[in-house]
């Protein structure tokens, strides 16, 4: 029983509140105020230090501030980047993020600047911390997706889901851990899979290194999720920095990596095993001295390989790295000069190109046809050190290919044969269901030339700078031998011929280079060479320009002919556009397409008309400048508008004398099939430009798709299947990563059941903006059984009523893209599929349900 007798406790007393700190009340009421005076005044740096000073003092009027801070900071962010000063911007953000470290859309922005700058990693990060915040951000969910596909490039699983080549790795891990390699290096470990496999083959010490800090921070999961956390040392850091015993204790008895691409050597793995030979593994096995075992030599996993190749004609890969065409919009192309990809390999290196590109040969639209047998071009041996040492001092290595096939020689196709150890390989070929593409090698030259059976193609392989490198270097013909890389000479090689081929010296003969035509060379990325070869999307382009010009000729000399005005003048001029000399007379086109482009040319070539391109590299410029000079077009009718402002926000505005612009050329539809990035903002902006009459091009686009089952893209976008990898647990960390939209598709060759006829899913109006909206719900029939996967989508881009492109078509620069359903729908013959599209700014999301009944409004929206 309790003390009755016990005094109650006295209370707790109240706590005092601070007293009030009038000195720093009045310091932030006027900070505050010249806060929000500075950003009146657009003074941005010194409203944000004013925010700062008031947001540090009195916390509690953050919320209060906040989109005011946020817009500050924003602003002068733009100006710090237009500035340069990239280290005050970051300090800035750091600043911010102090005050709001849960501040979305900070977070968000942030990452925007890195990821402009190349920092993805960083990037990424500020996304992912923003998505956790706020789920249903769309701004942040679309830099996500985009980052996440530089990040964690598709192929990866591609290769989570090949079985085939999983269990042939775990294989020769598993014999090499078992005959006594017992300290292993994983170089490159990605999500840390072959780490794994070598620490549950019984590795006593197992050590790892990966660059990317994304795969890093992944694979650190990963491996803790597997119970092997305190097994497996995993080193942010490049190989070629970690030393004995700084990083790892001593040096290990086994390296396994599969740092190859499809040019084998492009991911430095030569550079990474001579490293790796010299500081991080023991001796290798000398055939000398058996005394030693496995633990007490080194070797490397995969111990080797075989590349193979062959010559094949390809009009994809043609037209993607050379120009094809002698007239483009009506111009004639003949003073372009000399075009090329950034693809062009010789036996020299040129840091300013790439040796290689990669295509998977069997989805390339129109295929390609083998004009000669495949050859063995190089072996190289990854457990001798001296071998991979004088890889790059190898002589020229010259292969003569006899021709099998007639057929134009467009490229070397080449791919290669991994050997995990004596007992297992895998290959890359383009005929293997492999998760790997092939290198192609294009040849560069003007022209086309045949081969034909009886012919022999002289090839040189090097590994000059530890890239693999083979070059297409001449043509033996009837006992002569024709140079392709640098000019045209013949040299006999058995009995002399006295009239060579016609045929072939023709050509052959634009392959002719001198010092007067080395100024003329110009680089174009290949999605321009293609834009460049697409003859219907110039021709379209030619046909509305001409329209329209013509429309607002005939508008204007109806004006200058109505009562009331001057007469003369205009009307006159029109009839005769050379004699259009007033600067009032003009028609004012902007063409603020991305990289290279015509359409400016194409507009100055109408007459009366001064076009402003945005092309910004000074040897394109020249291009543009000469094609105009041997076109007949006036100098002064085309100018380059980016060489005449700093900032590229200001790039659509009324040129001078206040004229407005008689048409606007946007470029709305990445190379990639997706809608370009703020491509609304850029058309409200450009509306309010136009002249009366004046048109935006294009006017419209309609988006189109179609259900499909393909378990292609299934196995593109995440690691598939409820079984671990390999008995690891890796597919819930990895598929955080998967993107939803698939890009840079090839639908005419994607694997896939065609499960409904195309319909219209959206549509853009760039000329009506209240005929837009967000949202859209499609009703289509399934025409198969099957299971929904995917929903790949193109554009039907409207120039104007009459004419329009596709980004469908076979000639098309564009490719296409696929939403991937979250979940796969089942669905019958005759079922009614309800496709919900929606478009936020640029990001494109769809989901589907069966709904069978009645069908009211198929194409309704809700607006």
């Amino acid at each position: 029983m309790p003390n009755a007798s016990t005094r109650p406790k006295r209370g707790r007393r109240t706590r005092r509140q601070p007293r009030e700190d009038p000195a720093r009340n009045e310091l932030v009421s006027r900070s505050l105020e010249s806060a929000q005076q500075c950003l009146f005044n657009q003074d941005y740096g010194t409203a944000f230090v004013h925010y700062l000073l008031v947001l540090n003092l009195a916390p509690v009027l953050k919320e209060f501030a906040r989109e005011s801070f946020r817009f500050t900071l924003f602003k002068w962010a733009d100006e710090l980047d237009s500035l340069g000063r990239i280290q005050d911007l970051f300090d800035c953000y750091e600043q911010a993020l102090e005050l709001f470290p849960t501040d979305e859309v900070i977070l968000n922005s942030m990452g925007e600047h890195l990821f402009r700058m190349g920092f993805r990693d960083e990037a990424a990060g500020h996304f992912h911390k923003a998505l956790k915040l706020k789920p249903n951000y769309p701004e942040a969910r679309e830099n996500f997706y985009r980052v996440a596909n530089w990040l964690v490039e598709r192929w990866h699983f591609l290769m989570l889901n090949d079985r085939g080549r999983n269990q042939k790795y775990q294989q020769a891990i598993q014999k090499a851990v078992q005959k006594g390699c017992n300290t292993v290096l994983d170089i490159g470990t990605g999500t840390g899979i072959l780490g794994m496999c070598a620490k549950k083959a019984g590795a006593a010490e197992v050590y790892a290194c990966e660059l990317s800090k994304t795969m890093y921070e992944l694979a650190c999961e990963v491996v803790t999720a597997n119970g092997m956390h305190g097994s497996i040392k995993i080193l942010h850091m490049k190989s070629l920095e970690m030393e004995v015993p700084k990083d790892i204790p001593h040096r290990v008895s086994l390296v396994v990596t599969e740092t190859v691409d499809a040019g084998l050597f492009g991911e430095g793995i030569i550079e990474s095993l001579i490293h790796a030979w010299h500081h991080l593994l023991l001796p290798p096995q000398n055939a000398q001295d058996k005394s030693r075992g496995p633990s007490q030599t080194g070797r490397v996993i995969p111990a080797g390989a075989t590349v193979f190749g062959m010559a094949v004609e390809c009009l994809e890969i043609r037209r993607h790295h050379r120009l094809c065409a002698s007239e483009v919009g009506g111009l004639s192309m003949a003073a372009v000069g000399q075009l090329h990809s950034p693809v062009s390999c010789s036996s020299e290196p040129d840091d300013s190109m790439e040796p290689y590109t990669t295509e998977r040969l069997s989805r390339l639209p129109g295929g390609y046809t083998s004009l000669t047998q495949p050859f063995r071009a190089l072996d190289i041996d990854f457990n001798n050190v001296q071998e991979l040492e004088g890889l790059s001092t190898r002589e020229v290595q010259r292969i003569h290919l006899p021709v099998t096939q007639e057929g134009n020689l467009d490229a070397l196709a080449v791919w290669f044969q991994l050997h995990l150890d004596q007992e297992s390989s895998l290959s890359t070929g383009p005929q293997e269901d492999t998760c790997w593409e092939q290198a192609v090698y294009p040849v560069q030259c003007p022209k086309s030339f045949g081969l034909r059976p009886g012919d022999e193609l002289i090839v040189e392989v090097s590994c000059r700078d530890a890239y693999l490198r083979l070059c297409s270097v001449a043509v033996v013909r009837d006992g002569c031998e024709f140079r392709l890389d640098k000019r045209l000479e013949s040299q006999s090689t058995g009995s002399p011929i006295p009239n060579p081929e016609a045929e072939l010296c023709s050509a052959l003969a634009c392959l002719q280079t001198d010092q007067s035509q080395a100024k003329d060379f110009c680089m174009l990325e290949c999605s321009e060479i293609a834009l460049l070869n697409n003859h219907h999307y110039h021709q379209s382009f030619c046909s509305a320009l001409t329209k329209l010009i013509t429309n607002l000729k005939v508008a204007r000399q109806n004006q200058e002919q109505s009562p009331g005005l001057k007469p003369g003048g205009l009307a006159s001029d029109l009839t005769d556009p050379t004699n259009a000399t007033d600067p009032g007379d003009l028609f004012y086109v902007l063409d603020v397409s991305e990289g290279f482009s015509l359409l400016s040319l194409m507009a100055a070539s109408q007459g009366q008309v001064k076009a402003y391109s945005s092309v910004e590299k000074s040897q394109q410029q020249e291009v543009l400048r000469r094609l105009a000079r041997a076109n007949s077009v006036p100098e002064e009718n085309l100018e380059f508008w980016l060489n005449h402002v700093e900032d590229e926000q200001t790039m659509l505005q009324r040129p001078s004398r206040e004229k407005l612009w008689s048409a606007i050329i946007l470029d709305c539809v990445e190379t990639c099939g997706l809608i370009r990035q703020k491509l609304m903002e850029k058309v409200s902006l450009a509306r309010c430009l136009l002249e009366e009459g004046g048109r935006i091009f294009p006017e419209r686009i309609v988006l189109y798709g179609m259900l499909v089952e393909s378990d292609t893209l299934l196995l593109e976008s995440a690691v598939q299947g409820q079984e671990p990898t390999l008995g690891f647990n890796i597919a819930p960390f990895i598929n955080q990563f998967t993107v939803p939209v698939h890009v840079f598709l090839d639908f005419s060759t994607l694997e896939c059941r065609h499960l409904s006829e195309s319909v219209e899913l959206f549509m853009l109006d760039l000329m009506e903006p209240n005929a837009n909206y967000t949202n859209r719900e499609v009703k289509l029939q399934a025409t198969s059984s099957g299971k929904v996967t995917a929903v790949p989508f193109w554009y039907q881009i409207h120039l104007d009523q009459e004419i329009s492109v596709s980004t469908l078509s076979q000639d098309s620069h564009w490719k296409q893209a696929a939403v991937v359903l979250h979940r796969p729908l089942e669905v019958k013959a005759g079922d009614w599929v309800c496709l919900a599209v929606q478009l936020h700014k640029s990001s494109i999301s769809m989901s589907a349900h069966i709904d069978n009944g009645p069908v009211t409004n198929s194409t309704g929206s809700v607006r």
